[in-house]
């Protein structure tokens, strides 16, 4: 069985997708803005809206990302640095995700055959 992660042409948009992800960087420094939409922190939130969600408040610092902010120490300063580890992320977060759902469906797959 052939699984749907292996077809080339759905890596390839993959790959496209991830070289254009500094975009969310890129276009917010070129127009002065601060952050990329739906980037902010709890902080951010407060300054926009008045109040930090009770919900988002109570799940801060929860969840520690591998790779903060999408960087790479050493790699978290000027926009080309930046873009690489945007780039990095990327692939790194398809690659684990395709290996997740590759051994869920070898689990789901021999399931189905002891049934």
């Amino acid at each position: 069985m052939k699984f749907f992660i292996f077809n080339r042409k759905f890596l390839k948009w993959l790959l496209i997708l991830s070289l254009i992800t500094p975009v969310g960087i890129i276009l917010p420094e070129f127009f002065k803005a601060k952050d990329a939409w739906g980037e902010w922190d709890k902080d951010t939130i407060k300054e926009l809206v008045g109040y930090i969600p009770k919900g988002m408040e109570k799940l801060d610092g929860l969840w520690k990302a591998p790779f903060a902010d999408y960087t790479i120490k050493g790699f978290d300063n000027g926009i080309i640095k930046i873009s690489f580890s945007y780039i990095f992320s990327a692939i790194v977060g398809i690659f684990v995700c395709m290996l997740l759902t590759f051994f869920v469906l070898k689990l789901i797959k021999r399931n189905e055959k002891n049934a």
